[in-house]
This record gives structure tokens, sequence and C-alpha cells, in this order.
């Protein structure tokens, strides 16, 4: 049987979680679900910011949009959330992993970022893991029931090309206030990979799939000579757009565009990692 295109890129009548919806990345995927025809649960360690992000995601797509507080750190606010979720339209068919978060101070992380391992704090390490790893994990847990009730389901879990490739400590350098991205969180997200290849093999014959997304490097304001310095190394020669260059991937990975495809890491970064 042919399917259309737009049939199969369409998510009308679907509902999708994703977790840490309320700004940057998660707020554009969010964004990206709705406007596929999604209805969307958008959470935030805030309510407050979640509430108000979802009220510009409903009004600019016509979609609903339920905001929900998580904490990625606690296993109880997780089952909360994730119940709340699929209470709201009996139904599971999308969950973004998408939050995270640290608790480092940014003056600390200095001291480790470049050639300073052994000054790594073991709490900033397992704070870390909690909330990329273990809470990717939990929130997958509690998703899994009702989705492989529906016998169908996608899984999208938000890894980095820090998890693919070690990152060029120079590039950093000469830019005021800049710390790169940490050997625990790199350690998370490669963890977040290998955790995606086998609940895919685990969960595939439940009619689940489940795949990563791993984006590079994001142009907000960062000074200028560490944007021309990673556009440099960057084959299309720039960074990630907010706003446009994450929007098409979760939303094949999310609909029937993608249903042969599962297990897989879906790297949007430019060509970054490809050419180290």
């Amino acid at each position: 049987m042919n399917h259309h295109i737009w049939k199969l890129f369409s998510l009308k009548g679907r509902v999708a979680l994703v977790t840490g919806g309320a700004r940057t990345l998660g707020h554009d995927m969010a964004e990206a679900l709705a406007e596929a025809g999604a209805d969307v649960v958008i959470t935030s360690r805030h309510l407050e910011h979640a509430q108000r992000s979802a009220k510009r995601l409903a009004r600019r797509t016509g979609r609903k949009v339920f905001p929900l507080e998580m904490d990625l750190a606690s296993e109880e606010s997780i089952r909360r959330a994730v119940s709340a979720a699929i209470a709201w339209r009996k139904r599971l068919d999308i969950l973004v992993n998408n939050g995270g978060g640290r608790n480092a101070d940014s003056k600390q992380t200095a001291k480790y970022f470049d050639n300073g391992l052994e000054r790594m704090p073991v709490g900033d390490w397992e704070s870390t893991f909690s909330t990329y790893l273990r809470g990717t994990f939990l929130c997958a847990r509690y998703a899994l029931p009702q989705m492989k009730k529906q016998k169908s389901g996608s899984i999208i879990n938000i890894s980095s090309v820090s998890g693919v490739v070690g990152r060029q400590r120079w590039v950093y350098r000469g830019s005021p206030n800049m710390v790169g991205n940490t050997t625990d969180y790199s350690a998370a997200k490669a963890g977040v990979l290998g955790f995606t290849l086998d609940l895919a093999a685990q969960v595939g014959a439940s009619g689940v799939r489940v795949n990563a997304i791993s984006p590079g490097g994001f142009a907000r304001g960062q000074p200028r000579e560490f944007i021309r310095r990673y556009s440099q190394i960057t084959p299309l020669g720039r960074m990630g757009a907010d706003g446009i260059d994450m929007k098409g991937a979760v939303v094949f990975l999310a609909s029937d565009a993608s249903a042969y495809v599962t297990a897989h890491n879906l790297i949007v970064d430019g060509g970054f990692s490809a050419t180290k």
C-alpha cells in the first residue's frame, strides 16, 4: 500500500511528551511536533516556565499543549509527570527525552574542563549522570507500559556530538566565560546512545521504536570568536540555528516516515563530528 508523503509525516491524533520542552531545543521540537499535528506535553523543573511556553505554543500552533513540572533528578517527580501525561489523552505515542541540566558551578567547571579531570568533584559527575542518563532511563521506564499496551510508540533520546567525539579545547580559548561540555557530560551522552541501541533491540517486537538525535553546537549569543572558530571546523560553515535545524529531525523520527528506522543515531551537526 502506498502512502502520500504528507500522510507519513503527519502526527495528527498523536500525543507527544517532550521533557525540557519549555526552552531552546526542547521548545523547538515541541513546536515541530505540534505543527505536524500532535498534541504535546512539555515539562520543566519550574511549572511556571512550562505554563508560559505551553500558552505560546498552543497559540502559535493551534494544538493542545499541556504543561507539567518534572524534576529529572527525582524518580517520583518523573513517575507523576509521565502518569499525568498519559492520563491527559489516555495514550502516549512519542517520548522525546530532551531534559537535563547540571548544578555545577561554572567557575568550578572551568577548572576541570581543560586538562583538569582530577579536579572534578564526584558530586558533579553523579549529578550529570542522574539527570541526563538516569532521567532518560526513568522516563522510558514509565512510558513503555503504555506504548506496549498500544503496540506502538516512538522514543527519541537526545544525545549530543559530545557523546560521539572528543571536543577540541582550543575552540573555547580566547572566549571569556565560555566553558565547553565537560567529560561527565560526554560520558553521560555516550551512555544515552548505548541505552538507545539496546532498548531498541529489547522493545522492537512490541512495536516501539527507539532512536537518538545528537545535535551539534547551536548559536545562542556566544562570543564572536567562539562562533567563528566553531564554524571554521564545521563543513557547513555555521553553527545550528534555533527554530530550524532540529525540527525536521524530530518529526521524521516521531512519524511513520521513519517506520522502519530504529536503533539509529541521527546526527544534526553540520558535519562537525564527521570531519575530525
